[in-house]
């Protein structure tokens, strides 16, 4: 199952083992297609094995430590 937007996609991703490298190459994408960069792009797990993937807004201050 995916859904994608211009600024948000979700995933459902069954292989535990595919995680970090799915994720990685979904927020590289949809950073692409929203002309940002991979740091603006916010995971969170919205379901058992989904995932959504959204643009941060641009008021939003980024944390640098």
């Amino acid at each position: 199952m995916t859904f994608e937007s211009s600024h948000s996609v979700s995933l459902k991703i069954w292989d535990r083992s595919s995680i970090d490298h799915t994720l990685d190459a979904a927020a590289q994408d949809l950073s692409v297609k929203a002309n940002t960069t991979k740091c603006r792009i916010a995971v969170h797990a919205s379901g058992p094995n989904t995932f959504t993937l959204t643009v941060r807004s641009d008021d939003r201050q980024l944390v640098t430590v």
